[in-house]
């Protein structure tokens, strides 16, 4: 029985270095395919957030109008405390309360939210009456600053360029926000 012990025990001495070779290899190719594949899901993922931050915030500002019974603003601000008209929405916007309905941070008037700019080198840009604000008046209506109702599409774009991938929010004369892709047949703004 010793012999058979010490057979069984030189039997069971490891990995030879030809084994670890052969799964280091295949643990490289496994893996060489499913980084592309995770980086695409992280791209996805991060276009899908960033227009339902844009949404939220517009959903906010509608609410907080109704709430409030003022006009509530949002606009595009490189500084998180001032609109500005240069640059795209990709910079960042901030929400406030726009008292005297000019579409600009006044003296005394509140700002509600801010938020930085997007991430990933995406793109944000709004096309017509909502390139550079969105107001809401107490009926939850998005109206323009000359009274007329307010409607267009903003369109995030990530840095790949694939209209596939991109989203289209489109804000209708009555102050709803749609999130749609742009396939969608609803889309007339060109993607990027």
């Amino acid at each position: 029985m010793n012999v058979i012990t010490k057979t069984m025990k030189k039997l069971q001495t490891g990995f030879t270095l030809v084994e670890l070779m052969i799964t280091l290899v295949i643990a490289a190719i496994l893996l060489s395919m499913a980084v592309p594949s995770f980086i695409t899901t992280l791209q996805n993922n991060r276009i899908v957030t960033q227009a339902n931050n844009f949404v939220t915030s517009l959903n906010i500002a509608r609410s907080e109008a109704i709430k409030r019974g003022a006009r509530i603003t949002v606009c595009k601000s490189a500084d998180n405390a001032s609109c500005t008209g240069a640059g795209s929405w990709n910079q960042g916007w901030i929400i406030f309360v726009d008292a005297n309905s000019d579409a600009a941070v006044n003296l005394g008037e509140e700002l509600i939210r801010a938020y930085g700019p997007i991430e990933g080198g995406n793109t944000l840009n709004g096309t017509g009456n909502v390139a550079n604000y969105i107001s809401y008046v107490n009926t939850g209506f998005s109206q323009l600053t000359s009274g007329g109702l307010q409607s267009g599409e903003i369109v995030l774009c990530d840095d790949r360029g694939f209209v596939a991938t991109s989203r289209v929010i489109i804000l209708s004369a009555t102050g709803q926000i749609r999130p749609v892709p742009t396939d969608d047949a609803a889309v007339t703004a060109a993607a990027c």
